[in-house]
């Protein structure tokens, strides 16, 4: 009698063990929890996306720590873009996507300075320009950040991620420039809703 209870004690632990094994194997393996998986998604968010007041806020004070970048053709880049931005265009043409052109992309990209962040922006926040080169660069070993809003955004809808106040001090037009150049943002004194440090834009 005595012997059997010891067995049973001890397939009793042995079985609590293992499965405690198992099933810290598969928290650490398999599926995520709701949290982490929440805490994974804002790692990714702010580790991949620039609020368009931060950049806004780099321009306002000279900032020279990135290189934005303008997916769209060359032709719409010339008519107006961002101002500040370079153009590698991943449209041929307004209506044609140049993706195939992988080796241009890739190595206009490598010619950017390797010490500053580079982000994209393309045509609105849905488009997924961005998003696909982003992921071919990644794919190459070069790392990009996405401007959290699009062209349509920044130069139509000001009024959209501006705060309030700010919509008296400035005006799409002075961040945009139109020809071949990048142009250079104006450094200019406006109070910011971003504040400093970690939390900041």
């Amino acid at each position: 009698m005595n012997q059997n209870i010891k067995i049973i004690a001890i397939s009793s632990i042995t079985g609590a063990v293992v499965g405690s094994l198992i099933f810290a194997s598969f928290n650490l393996f398999g599926e995520k929890s709701e949290n982490e998986l929440i805490k994974e998604f804002y790692d990714i968010e702010n580790a991949v996306h620039i609020s368009p007041h931060g950049l806004r806020g780099k321009m306002d004070k000279g900032d020279q720590s990135y290189i934005l970048v303008d997916l769209r053709s060359q032709e719409e880049y010339e008519k107006e873009h961002i101002i500040g931005a370079v153009n590698i265009p991943a449209y041929k043409d307004k209506n044609t996507p140049a993706y195939e052109e992988k080796e241009r992309i890739i190595n206009s990209f490598k010619l950017l300075s390797g010490d500053k962040d580079v982000i994209v922006y393309c045509y609105s926040m849905p488009c997924m320009t961005g998003r696909k080169i982003g992921k071919l660069l990644a794919d190459n070993g070069i790392y990009v950040k996405h401007l959290g809003i699009g062209w349509n955004e920044w130069r139509y809808f000001w009024n959209l991620w501006n705060h309030e106040h700010e919509l008296k001090l400035t005006k799409p037009e002075e961040y945009i420039f139109s020809g071949k150049e990048p142009g250079i943002p104006k450094i200019r004194e406006l109070p910011s809703p971003c504040g400093k440090g970690e939390l900041s834009c």
